[in-house]
């Protein structure tokens, strides 16, 4: 059968700007340090528009919902080189009148003339990577930012006329205790941002960490803080709506309510993926751009695209909708995969039987609160399931 859709899919974009002053040692991210000076600012900004533009006749009269300049450390750009990639924007694509547009910055390169810039050209959302509010823990895990730096940066950036902050912040650091976790929490809430992501420390491959592992907090220790943690920032009236994330009312990410919804995105810049969706002929494509910079720059439209088949499309679509308190209505599994309730179904019994889903008749895809908590554990039932079909494919192919 093949896919078909019928409801509009909507659309994001990221950015994606590489460079950071200094590689951190849990960063897992396609980040780079410069070499030789400054990265080439202007440049990579018009790569990135030469990359748009390639891209165009794939997503002719669809509106951009949001955009997100990530990377590395996008705060790194001037603010005319900011402006240049926002013009070029809104020359090449539509944007929502009410466009949310978020750009990460680090403490440690906060410039109150750069966050004026950087509103002037139209970016309204900053995520700004705080980590800890702690020194001791800022230098364990590489940043080049103190606390006080972390502070002053909140307040350039609401000097700058940003009404919405997200800060980043990480849990079970190397040494930290469950006080220091729930002083560091308080400290971010006593910034007053409209957003929190607040994620556990994890050793991932390819890093510093991984290669000599810190010593980490045990795991009933980290169990009590993200406990006490998420006791807080209810408290503070922050509502968890997705594994990491919490906002106050009305301040979710809407960019990355698309991710976890199964929407569309262009990627561009150095490494940056992309999601697309091809109603006429029912496939969805992944794509994914050079990673080094230069050969980015030499050759924005290149890199690769890869299929999503409908074997792969219940899993992709619940590792994302499952991140979700609140999880997805049953129908937006059908309109943004284009299949049948149905091709859900193995992996619906399996969990639901064991209490780590919602029960049938609900009417909605959501995790119970154990299952939210043994995620994993729910997302291998429809990975099986994604195997199976897949290698059901191939022999029929």
């Amino acid at each position: 059968m093949t896919p078909s859709f019928d409801t509009p899919i909507p659309l994001a974009l990221y950015v994606h700007l590489p460079w950071c002053v200094r590689k951190c040692p849990y960063c897992d991210f396609n980040s780079h340090e410069p070499r030789g000076g400054e990265p080439p600012f202007d440049t990579y900004v018009a790569a990135l528009l030469r990359d748009l533009e390639a891209q165009l006749p794939e997503v002719w009269g669809r509106r951009i919902e949001s955009v997100f300049i990530g990377g590395g450390t996008p705060s790194l750009f001037p603010p005319e080189a900011m402006a240049e990639l926002m013009s070029g924007l809104r020359a090449l694509l539509p944007l929502r009148p009410d466009v949310e547009v978020t750009l990460e910055a680090n403490p440690g390169t906060a410039d109150r003339d750069y966050f004026r810039g950087y509103r002037e050209a139209g970016i309204n959302r900053l995520s700004l990577g705080v980590q800890s509010f702690d020194g001791d823990m800022l230098q364990r895990l590489g940043r080049i930012h103190g606390p006080e730096e972390a502070a002053e940066a909140v307040a350039h950036a609401r000097t700058a006329g940003f009404e919405r902050i997200n800060l980043d912040l990480m849990f079970g650091l190397p040494g930290q205790s469950v006080a220091q976790g729930v002083a560091d929490l308080e400290a971010a809430i006593a910034q007053q941002p409209e957003h929190i992501s607040w994620y556990q420390l994890t050793l991932e491959p390819n890093t510093l960490f991984a290669a000599r592992p810190p010593v980490l907090p045990e795991d009933d220790a980290v169990g009590e803080l993200f406990a006490a943690g998420r006791a807080l920032l209810a408290e503070a009236d922050y509502t968890r709506y997705e594994v990491s994330a919490y906002a106050r009312a009305d301040e979710r990410c809407r960019h990355n309510l698309n991710y976890w919804t199964f929407g569309d995105y262009l990627g561009i810049g150095a490494g940056a993926h992309g999601k697309l969706t091809r109603v006429h002929d029912g496939s969805i494509i992944r794509r994914v751009r050079p990673r080094q910079p230069q050969a980015y720059i030499d050759d924005p439209a290149g890199g690769r695209d890869t299929p999503v088949v409908p074997g792969e499309r219940p899993f992709e679509f619940m590792l994302n909708a499952l991140r979700l308190v609140e999880g997805a209505p049953e129908e937006l599994f059908c309109e943004r995969t284009g299949l049948p309730l149905a091709a859900l179904q193995p992996g619906l019994d399996r969990v639901r039987g064991r209490g780590l889903l919602e029960p049938a008749g609900s009417g909605v895809l959501r995790a119970t609160p154990e299952g939210l908590q043994f995620l994993n554990e729910v997302l291998e039932a429809f990975l099986a399931e994604s195997e199976a079909d897949g290698q059901q494919e191939e022999v029929s192919e």
